[in-house]
């Protein structure tokens, strides 16, 4: 969202607005602990506990991370918070008007999906989602007579990574496919990997971290072919691209309320007709006894309100953005030296860039950035704070020095070229004044070499 102010500040503690001044390249002047105010009087006193730091321009480029709710979501959200409160299981006037407004946002949610309304569950989001589609598989698909094994990628969310790991510990075969340098799966390995026993193929849709798009229709194709189940985890290519169940041969796909521009803690399992999968949670008959507890009708609402706007405006979203996208990763690779995008020989999600920058810490960058009001990751949100770097960049083959020297750029509705332009004025020179600091880029540099060498 870009957009700054003039004249707003913000309070904050003395020690950690001086900081940030200084940091920030601002100085005293928007610092006012250390400047005396005049009295009344003309005599002169200290400020306070508090100071007072003018507020930026703020750019978010996080969206893979989150995205805001959109008007119109929180409009159609609102009733159901007061004046529409009933339960969606009751029988009575009041409940039948919440269970009304469940089932036009799961008719909703499929047509973005091209699938069957009845095949729409509503969870909590993803991460539940993910967990249902692989442990309900797997669970119904296991016998003590028979070991069941599944195939998943070494880039998944940690929503399916964990939960193949639990697996393991289970008793559960399972089979990690590597991919190559843009992030991309081989199917011929995926076909080697197929044995009698496998139940389950677990491939996401759009990576998280570098945008990379798998060729699920293949990966479908062969699913169908050996009568696999063929799960993906769409909740970074849902609203950004398009997404066709039928089309590619998808038996169960995850999504997400809050990356759509929805709510947070909604988000829905596809499952297509005749799929077995096994309940993870016990209770009442809510959605046919599939997923109890009662419906969070206003999120609901919330995540088919953003479903139906992102079909709506999928193609002119994905080449406004796209295009910002690009402009963005080619001027920063043309400015930056020693920089490099990861995944760009790959298709790519429209938002997405992943950058790495030699010579430099990546967290270090990203709290730079925040000082200059830009903000974005070093990667999944999910994993802030992981002491290891970010296992889909070492999967790429880079190397562990590369990866924590590397940044997510995502961009959303709100970006705007203004927002591009600040951007590409921030993050070059932010870029430099961290290299300036490091011991060892202008040693290993070919770029500080040459720039040494004159």
């Amino acid at each position: 969202m870009g957009g700054g102010t003039g004249t707003e500040y913000e309070k904050m503690t003395p020690d950690a607005a001086c900081i940030i001044a200084a940091i920030s390249g601002r100085g005293k002047t928007n610092c006012h602990h250390h400047r005396p105010e005049r009295r009344e009087n003309g005599g002169e006193r200290q400020n306070g506990s508090l100071c007072y730091v003018q507020k930026m321009r703020r750019i978010y480029l996080d969206h893979n991370a989150t995205t805001p709710v959109r008007t119109e979501v929180l409009d159609a959200m609102l009733p159901y918070f007061s004046g529409e409160y009933g339960n969606a299981s009751s029988i009575h006037t009041f409940g039948q008007r919440a269970r009304g407004a469940v089932e036009t946002a799961r008719e909703q949610v499929a047509e973005l999906l091209n699938a069957s309304p009845q095949e729409i569950v509503f969870t909590s989001g993803g991460t539940e989602s993910d967990n249902h589609a692989i442990f309900g598989v797997v669970r119904a698909s296991s016998t003590e007579q028979r070991q069941v094994h599944v195939i998943t990628s070494a880039i998944e969310h940690e929503a399916v990574l964990n939960s193949c790991q639990e697996l393991q510990k289970q008793g559960v075969q399972v089979t990690y496919l590597r991919v190559s340098s843009d992030g991309l799966i081989d199917l011929e390995e995926l076909r080697r990997a197929v044995r009698p026993e496998t139940v389950l193929i677990s491939v996401m849709h759009a990576n998280n971290e570098i945008g990379t798009v798998q060729p699920l229709k293949q990966i479908g194709e062969i699913a169908t072919e050996h009568k696999i189940y063929l799960h993906t985890d769409a909740v970074q290519s849902v609203g950004k691209i398009p997404v066709d169940v039928q089309g590619s041969q998808v038996h169960l796909l995850a999504l997400s309320g809050h990356k759509i521009y929805g709510p947070k803690g909604v988000g829905a399992l596809y499952i297509e007709s005749g799929t077995r999968v096994a309940q993870l949670l016990f209770g009442g008959h809510h959605q046919r006894g599939f997923r109890p507890g009662t419906e969070n009708v206003a999120a609901i609402v919330g995540l088919g309100k953003a479903a139906e706007l992102a079909r709506l405006s999928l193609g002119e979203d994905a080449a406004r953005i796209g295009a910002l996208r690009n402009r963005l990763e080619q001027q920063l690779v043309s400015r930056v030296p020693d920089c490099h995008a990861n995944g760009a020989g790959a298709a790519r999600t429209p938002n997405t860039s992943n950058i790495t920058f030699a010579g430099i810490e990546a967290e270090a960058l990203v709290i730079a950035l925040d000082l200059k009001g830009l903000a974005c990751s070093t990667g999944a949100a999910c994993s802030s704070g992981a002491v290891q770097p970010s296992h889909v960049l070492t999967a790429i083959g880079l190397r562990e020095s590369e990866a924590r020297a590397s940044a997510r750029f995502s961009l959303g509705r709100g970006t705007t070229s203004a927002d591009i332009d600040a951007a590409l004025a921030i993050i070059p020179a932010a870029v430099g004044q961290l290299r300036e600091l490091s011991p060892t880029y202008h040693s290993s540099s070919p770029a500080a070499l040459r720039q040494t060498s004159k």
